[in-house]
């Protein structure tokens, strides 16, 4: 069963209730869906793939494969036979794209398109790649995310999960390595400050009716979240959320 696609030209027009029922439906019942006919210029994702694909070649891979933690740890695991634990490394080689820190310079036209499409995503995000070897966990069962083209793949994330209280899921997914070259994903965070107080919304805690999945996600700020999270990403994230009550 695949996940929701939403046509998302339509939530101008005559289709809106119809298409935001769609939304609700991806947030309730998978936290996954993918957006078509977003808006985003197709020549603009092209150019995106091509300026990361050659930013990792020029900038990321040797330090990577000479330094990487987890290509050190799959040796270890061959040499020991283990490669059934292969699904507990880290493989990510992550660098973040924000105005705090330094931009990769070496790659032609990176920064400029990244900016744009940045840009572009904020526009997408106010208004309410190709992806290979997702999987999103449904009922206890991985589910293959079925690449569309020029789709952008939405995620309703941990803090839409506790506004929401519990109503909108922020599920467990995860990518599989390929035996032959890489897997690039291109992730968007639309988050808010990290001074922010995130909390349940107030109207859907005092609902009276069954909506509500479950109450009492604790009160906290977004950054101390982050913080924990950054060290606990691959734990299940409820304990998460008790843990920065206390921080």
């Amino acid at each position: 069963m695949p996940i929701p696609v939403i046509d998302f030209s339509k939530l101008d027009g005559e289709e809106r209730a119809a298409t935001m029922a769609q939304i609700a439906i991806g947030c309730e019942e998978w936290g996954f869906f993918q957006l078509v006919n977003h808006g985003i210029p197709v020549d603009l994702l092209e150019r995106v793939k091509k300026v990361t694909t050659e930013c990792y070649k020029t900038e990321r891979e040797e330090r990577f494969f000479k330094n990487s933690t987890p290509v050190n740890r799959l040796k270890e695991l061959i040499e020991a036979k283990n490669g059934d634990k292969l699904e507990n490394i880290d493989w990510e080689d992550v660098f973040l794209l924000t105005d705090d820190y330094e931009w990769p310079e070496k790659t032609l036209g990176f920064k400029e398109t990244m900016m744009e499409y940045r840009a572009e995503l904020k526009k997408l995000a106010e208004k309410d790649d190709k992806v290979d070897g997702l999987e999103v966990l449904k009922d206890g069962k991985w589910v293959d995310v079925q690449p569309i083209p020029n789709s952008i793949v939405v995620n309703t994330g941990d803090q839409i999960e506790v506004l929401s209280n519990g109503r909108y899921k922020s599920v467990w997914h995860r990518v599989i390595a390929k035996p032959n070259g890489t897997r690039r994903s291109i992730a968007s965070f639309y988050n808010p400050s990290y001074d922010a107080t995130i909390e349940p919304a107030t109207e859907l805690v005092e609902k009276e009716n069954q909506m509500v999945s479950h109450v009492g996600y604790p009160r906290f700020v977004f950054g101390d979240y982050m913080s924990v999270y950054t060290q606990q990403k691959f734990l299940p994230k409820e304990p998460r959320f008790q843990a920065v009550r206390a921080v």
